[in-house]
């Protein structure tokens, strides 16, 4: 085995985990879950939680 056949060995390895990566984070089933963590910056109740943690910090 050459260094040549390692390459190409591992460059095939990387795609695959590559598309494996895409694959996971675009299924339906995570759809949700990410679509409420990207909105969880407008969520009110998160913001009054950050604030009171912050006036407590501020004692």
């Amino acid at each position: 085995m050459e260094y040549s056949d390692f390459r190409g060995i591992s460059t095939l390895l990387v795609m695959i985990a590559f598309f494996a990566v895409v694959w996971w984070a675009y299924s339906k089933r995570r759809q949700q879950r990410f679509d409420s963590a990207a909105n969880s910056i407008f969520d009110e109740q998160e913001e009054k939680m950050h604030s009171a943690s912050v006036k407590e910090v501020d004692k």
